[in-house]
């Protein structure tokens, strides 16, 4: 059992993940700087926010609730990821390296949430 948030694999990637999100939309146009580059940093920062936020709560449904919050929060990454590459602000392999690691982080949040929802504490 882990004794911090901090501990967790889970939320180690997902922090992970916003540092690099937060790095690759640096290069983003300054005109985006209030619309889509600190949309995209906000969702991905909430990933693991919420993860932090499930270990602080001692119910089963709360904790599950959060983790979709975060699954909810990293298929709004992947969405805004892909509307940037889109439009040419994002290369493809970077958007693609990212897309990649956020899917598997997603299914990790599944094996999470079905083992939380499996102990009913």
């Amino acid at each position: 059992m882990y004794t911090s948030f901090k501990d967790m694999p889970v939320w180690q990637e997902a922090m992970a993940l916003a540092e690099e999100v937060f790095r690759a939309t640096e290069k983003l146009p300054r005109k985006e700087d209030y619309g889509l580059t600190s949309q995209i940093r906000r969702a991905a920062l909430s990933v693991p926010s919420n993860i932090a936020e499930a270990f602080g709560r001692s119910h089963a449904l709360d904790k599950a609730h959060f983790y979709y919050v975060a699954r909810g929060s990293i298929a709004e990454t992947q969405t805004q990821l892909e509307y940037a590459r889109r439009v040419g602000y994002l290369k493809p392999e970077a958007a693609g390296s990212l897309d990649q690691r956020l899917t598997k982080l997603y299914h990790d949040l599944n094996k999470l949430i079905m083992a939380v929802k499996s102990s009913k504490t």
